[in-house]
């Protein structure tokens, strides 16, 4: 099956042109008429993972393996020695970032991880109604995550409204309209904006949250695959990040 048709559903599940104007998202190596016979899924892609890819593959990820652009391929760097594997194995990779956020990822984590009650999902920014205390929240919120710590600001004993965006969304603080906000790598300032504001915040972590870009992508392009005789696989994608309370050895 040639690439530039499986291009074309995933256009079609979520338009590429929604991305941002920074992202990039799309077909980032390969081309559209590369004959491809096997998909892999995964958050992000490293070397461990390469390896198990066979030749002649196409790779989805969330995260692009390239942002900026390169003035150099020594080779020396995260991308380039990925691009180096992939180039030499025939894979090619689409990512499906900023877009997929919009159209389905984070009402995916609302719903269907977090059980929440869905109000709003237009754009970004994900609605649900919780009704809930503050402390019961936030350690259910943990749970469903399987968060081994719980960093949050509390502005308040109760969750009425709580507004989600997955991974990296503070930037769009100025935008929620909610009392609790969960998305992840919350730093020290925003954890200041966000309380001047009177919004509790409950970091979920970037990769735990958007981890489960891979079951939901395995969903919306399994039956499409399986029509056209093509196998789909999920590749483990591992945190970079370990953690560990005080007093553990750090392994």
């Amino acid at each position: 099956m040639k690439l530039k048709e499986i291009y074309s559903f995933l256009d079609s599940l979520s338009p590429f042109e929604l991305q941002e104007k920074w992202d990039n998202s799309g077909l980032l190596v390969g081309s559209l008429e590369d004959e491809i016979q096997k998909v892999y899924i995964s958050i992000d892609l490293d070397e461990e993972i390469l390896e198990t890819i066979e030749e002649n593959s196409l790779v989805i990820t969330h995260h692009p393996l390239i942002f900026s652009p390169l003035k150099k391929v020594n080779f020396d760097s995260y991308s380039t020695k990925l691009l180096k594997i992939l180039i030499q194995k025939n894979i090619a990779l689409v990512s499906m970032h900023t877009n997929i956020d919009v159209t389905h990822l984070n009402k995916y984590v609302a719903q269907e991880i977090l059980g929440l009650e869905v109000i709003d999902s237009e754009g970004y920014i994900c609605y649900a109604n919780v009704n809930d205390s503050f402390s019961d929240f936030a350690n259910n919120i943990s749970k469903r995550l399987g968060l081994e710590y719980i960093k949050y600001v509390k502005c308040s004993d109760f969750v009425k409204k709580v507004a989600l965006i997955t991974g990296a969304g503070m930037s769009l603080i100025d935008q929620v309209d909610a009392d609790c906000f969960l998305t992840g790598d919350i730093k020290y300032h925003d954890a200041m904006e966000a309380k001047a504001r009177g919004i509790s915040l409950i970091d979920i972590r970037h990769y735990e949250s958007e981890k489960h870009f891979s079951p939901l992508m395995m969903g919306l392009i399994e039956g499409y695959l399986k029509k056209n005789k093509l196998q789909a696989i999920i590749t483990a994608s591992k945190n970079p990040f370990k953690f560990c309370t005080q007093g553990e050895t750090v392994e």
